[in-house]
């Protein structure tokens, strides 16, 4: 089912010019805002908690735009099956290529995180194109298995290498000693509520995936942040913010305040840019949240701090 979705539809779709994908996008919103209602109570629970404070009148606004900006990321989503390179670099620009790339002189492995927030999709596609590491981007694979391997393909053909949290490490050792860029979106819902780390996050105490901070320390690896900024509607502009460049210099939680920390001064920049009907807290905070913060950190500071 998924192969037939894929060449019957999507894949000929991808083909069209964006100016025409984007009229696609006004139908597609037209049908999940006012015919479908597609998610809108959990759209608006999220924007009711994350600003509670906020205008009703721009709440609501913020709750439209989002819906046409969701239609965007679809139908670009879909363009990014064909895109080619020459347009993409025309329409996604890196801003400051230079800070990652001064790592690859030093002949230093990174990561680059960030968060579901504008076009993800040809940042995945571009990645290996626009800076020096070789690229390899941690995902969650699809329900629908065949199609996300076909997406996946379309993802690597300019040589970004998917993998996913069980694989990584294989991904990694078959690079041997060439550097790469290891890509993570870290700001969706994760597993598992204990191996999560708590913290304030929009309004609300939320469980974020501990991954990064992880990988960089078991790697001892530089983490940058980038934002992407939509400039008009199907350009974006990507700018790199370092993190840390000694991870085992900082105590535990530093790196994922620092990510957590960027990554809501982006949203509320820009409110409508981040996927909002996406279940983000569906995790209940657990009762015994400070024993389980306690133990995370027990666990962290044991096989990192020890010693």
């Amino acid at each position: 089912m998924g192969k037939i979705l894929y060449f019957l539809f999507l894949l000929p779709l991808s083909w069209l010019p964006m100016g025409i994908l984007h009229l696609i996008s006004y139908l597609l919103y037209f049908c999940l805002y006012y015919i479908i209602g597609y998610r809108k109570k959990i759209v608006l629970n999220n924007l009711s908690k994350s600003f509670p404070e906020m205008d009703s009148k721009l709440r609501k606004q913020i709750f439209k735009d989002y819906y046409l900006h969701f239609s965007d990321i679809i139908v670009e989503g879909i363009k990014n099956l064909s895109i080619s390179e020459k347009e993409l670099n025309k329409r996604y620009k890196v801003i400051n290529p230079e800070l990652v790339n001064e790592f690859y002189k030093k002949n230093k492995s990174v990561i680059l995180c960030s968060g579901h927030i504008n076009n993800w999709e040809w940042w995945i596609t571009l990645q290996n194109k626009a800076i020096e590491h070789q690229a390899i981007g941690i995902g969650m694979p699809l329900s629908q298995e065949s199609l996300g391997t076909k997406i996946n393909e379309r993802r690597e053909r300019l040589g970004m290498i998917v993998t996913d949290s069980v694989n990584y490490k294989a991904a990694i050792n078959k690079l041997e000693d060439q550097v790469y860029a290891l890509l993570i979106l870290g700001d969706q819902s994760p597993g598992s509520v204990k191996k999560s780390y708590w913290t304030p996050f929009l309004k609300q105490q939320t469980a974020f995936t501990f991954g990064t901070e992880m990988i960089a320390n078991a790697y001892n690896l530089p983490v940058i942040y980038y934002s992407v900024k939509k400039v008009k509607r199907g350009f974006y502009e990507l700018e790199f913010k370092l993190l840390t460049e000694e991870p085992l210099s900082l105590p535990y939680g530093a790196i994922t305040e620092k990510y957590v920390s960027a990554l809501e001064n982006d949203i509320l920049n820009q409110p409508s840019q981040w996927i909002w009907s996406h279940k983000r807290w569906k995790k209940e905070i657990p009762n015994d949240i400070n024993s389980i913060k306690d133990e995370h950190k027990k666990h962290f500071n044991t096989r990192f701090r020890s010693h």
